[in-house]
């Protein structure tokens, strides 16, 4: 049974649901210590975090063993802060990657459970809480739920206020949100205001030319091209695509060299990868993935940049081993050079990369 009887709790002890914390009247058979208000939270938490952590979760929510000594005590402590610290960046990486997807509903059981751990770990007035309040701000936004999405920004930047450790990497990521917020509420100076911080703050965290400055590039686009202010989107737009290009194909040469070492030394198989973790290559996917639909509707006026675009979705998802989505990018790479009788470099270029996707896929590293 999921039902609580209310006899079996202890006295005092008061049981919240995981996801909006009203008192709990049902609990999960298969960790026994997740509880939730109802059936529908409860299918919410499963489908967005719970079933990967639901084991997880019972060392960290039961009673500690006896120890023998001190030392033993202090080292299972040491455990439990580590699984904690595991689950915080885990749950975080969800929740991004559902942001990425535009599932923003999925996005905030795992944003809360990332919060609670930062808490249990950091105390409830850490600088380490903002990226968590960000994700439900985020999450917030994409639901249309603008108040309480002011709410977690209010509460991101009064923490990010009382702190004097605060990284760049956070007041990039305070400004970007708050940047996203200003453009669901129409107003672009604001919105303008903070996205030009959020790409100053995260040029001093990562350089200017980093994948991690240009979502504050890409979105800065997105608001001159809403303001029919073409040429500045362009140049952004483009910039945001030479960033993604130069990190991917710099990725493929170390990972070239990595394979002819292996072959050499180890004899195994080379497997391709992104560098990438899942909320990045899902952030890589929406962001090049939209600059590529504006630049297919205005493809007849600059089809190079559409082709472009084309080919570094079509690195990316071979980095990621997804063969059949990087030979439908080559292909539509091909045909549109072909179609609109790009320079023969330029049609070269394309079928050089279509021979390499084919060649790799056919023949395998063993």
């Amino acid at each position: 049974m999921n039902v609580i009887y209310p006899l079996a709790v202890p006295k005092g002890r008061r049981l919240c649901c995981e996801v909006c914390e009203a008192p709990a009247e049902r609990v999960c058979r298969a960790c026994t210590v997740t509880y939730y208000c109802g059936v529908i939270h409860q299918r919410a938490d499963w489908g967005s975090i719970h079933e990967k952590i639901c084991q997880l979760l019972i060392p960290l929510r039961t009673s500690m063993p006896f120890y023998n000594s001190e030392e033993e005590r202090q080292h299972g402590l040491q455990q439990l802060q580590q699984r904690q610290k595991h689950l915080i960046e885990f749950c975080y990486t969800v929740a991004q990657k559902y942001l990425f997807e535009g599932k923003h509903e999925d996005a905030v059981p795992a944003a809360l459970h990332s919060l609670r751990f930062r808490m249990n770990v950091h105390g409830l007035s850490s600088v380490e809480l903002v990226p968590a309040y960000l994700l439900l701000a985020e999450a917030s936004l994409g639901l249309g739920r603008i108040v309480q999405a002011e709410e977690y920004l209010s509460q991101a930047k009064w923490t990010v206020l009382k702190s004097t450790e605060c990284s760049y990497a956070t007041h990039s990521l305070l400004h970007r949100n708050l940047g996203l917020l200003y453009m669901a509420k129409e107003n672009y100076e604001e919105a303008r205001y903070h996205l030009a911080n959020d790409i100053y703050f995260a040029s001093c965290a990562f350089g200017t030319e980093h994948i991690r400055t240009s979502g504050g590039y890409f979105h800065l686009a997105n608001i001159f091209f809403g303001l029919k202010k073409l040429d500045l989107a362009d140049t952004l737009y483009t910039k945001v695509s030479e960033i993604w290009n130069n990190y991917l194909n710099d990725h493929y040469q170390v990972l070239s060299q990595a394979r002819i070492q292996q072959i050499d030394l180890l004899g195994k198989r080379f497997e391709t990868d992104t560098g990438l973790d899942e909320a990045q290559e899902a952030e890589a996917i929406q962001i090049l993935t939209s600059i590529l639909n504006i630049r297919e509707s205005t493809s007849d006026k600059a089809p190079q940049k559409t082709v472009f675009v084309l080919k570094i979705l079509v690195m990316l998802y071979h980095q990621m081993m997804n063969s059949s989505k990087a030979q439908e990018y080559a292909t539509r790479a091909f045909n549109l050079a072909k179609e609109q009788q790009l320079s023969v470099q330029e049609q070269n270029a394309v079928q050089d990369l279509l021979n390499l996707i084919s060649a790799e896929e056919a023949h395998p590293v063993t």
